[in-house]
């Protein structure tokens, strides 16, 4: 369980705060919820804490969890499936997983893609939210500045991995 002020990721959102801890009674049962609130964009949601492992909230990674990530993102393969629905399918799944590596990863295929042969506006919408997901966890993990590691996570995902 969770408590108010601890920094924590919600998969579909990114980072932020535990802000409160709140019961309310919806449809005549009564439970707890998580007032999760986001430092950019401020976005407010309330998240049942019994459902909290189910929706894959998790504590934001480290410091040098985050500097890891971004000495990795070079070297990570690009995968370009040619099928645009089942590339889709795929990559939802890999941002609803949590794992902020599989989020790099649709980070960094999209761009890439957007680049050679540009995306559809629900790529391109994917692609943004993504971003968003990725970036925000890495500045919390920092406690740096926005725009610096927006920056330092860009130039990381247009670095192609070495041959081998």
């Amino acid at each position: 369980m969770f408590s108010i002020g601890d920094q924590v990721v919600h998969p579909m959102h990114g980072a932020g705060i535990i802000d409160g801890i709140v019961r309310e009674k919806i449809t005549g049962i009564a439970q707890d919820y998580y007032v999760f609130k986001m430092p950019m964009g401020g976005l407010l949601l309330k998240i049942p804490v019994s459902n909290s492992d189910a929706i894959g909230i998790r504590a934001i990674i480290t410091q040098p969890e985050a500097e890891a990530l971004l000495k990795d993102i070079p070297g990570m393969a690009v995968e370009s499936t040619s099928n645009w629905n089942k590339r889709y399918r795929e990559n939802m799944a890999r941002l609803k997983s949590g794992d902020l590596y599989e989020v790099a990863r649709v980070v960094k295929a999209l761009m890439h893609r957007e680049r050679q042969r540009g995306l559809s506006t629900g790529e391109r919408k994917m692609l943004h939210n993504a971003r968003q997901i990725l970036i925000s966890e890495i500045v919390m993990a920092e406690q740096g500045e926005y725009r610096e590691l927006e920056a330092r996570v860009d130039h990381a995902m247009m670095q192609l991995p070495l041959a081998e």
